[in-house]
């Protein structure tokens, strides 16, 4: 199954914050239906033999989750990590940080944010 590619959004930074309580809204969501879903695996009296369908439930959430961010127009860059093209890099939030409040260049990654004034 391909992914469908919108179209590329680029974001000025107040159009990023319009849409960040949105994508923090929705990665807390999904956190907290992963860790139930471990949870859960962790209290069967076999833990072992629910890991395989732990793991499939826990794909299955982030994979929606990542569909659903990238419908407001972001990038996800992995797990509960967004990026908001702003034309010369990315406005750049990884959960459970509280604000969007930094930024990368495009070549520069993760590794690369520095903190927006």
């Amino acid at each position: 199954m391909s992914a469908r590619r919108l179209p590329r959004r680029i974001f000025s930074y107040e159009e990023a914050l319009e849409t960040f309580p949105s994508v923090r809204d929705l990665t807390a969501q999904a956190v907290r239906r992963v860790e139930a879903v471990l949870r859960a695996a962790g209290e069967e009296e076999e833990p072992e033999s629910h890991r395989e369908a732990a793991e499939e439930a826990c794909a299955e959430i982030v994979d929606a989750w990542s569909r659903q961010v990238a419908s407001l127009g972001c990038e996800v860059k992995g797990a509960w990590l967004v990026d908001w093209d702003c034309g010369d890099g990315y406005y750049c939030w990884q959960y459970p940080e509280e604000v969007l409040g930094y930024f990368h260049g495009y070549s520069d990654g993760f590794a690369g944010r520095m903190k927006i004034n």
